[in-house]
């Protein structure tokens, strides 16, 4: 089982959403604890991966040595939602 954990700048956009929006994001997210890579995963670079969830993408770093997940970005899908990962750690 991983531990999954929210970067500030990740809390901090998903304290934005619509309730709705948040709930289907934190079922897809708590399920990751289970499994941090299930089915319509891809992986992004090194290990960065992320999830669609209806229009938003949540952007996460998988951490197997410590069994931990970081939520780095949730975003909408837009020509700049994969700009830059590598400054997101």
């Amino acid at each position: 089982m991983y531990e999954v954990g929210f970067t500030p700048r990740a809390r901090r956009e998903f304290e934005k959403l619509a309730a709705n929006d948040q709930k289907r994001l934190d079922a897809v997210i708590g399920e990751l604890e289970n499994n941090p890579r299930p089915i319509g995963v891809k992986k992004l670079s090194g290990v960065i991966h992320r999830i669609r969830v209806g229009e938003w993408r949540v952007i996460y770093a998988i951490l197997d040595r410590e069994r931990r997940i970081a939520v780095v970005k949730i975003a909408r899908r837009s020509e700049d939602t994969y700009d830059r990962l590598k400054d997101l750690f």
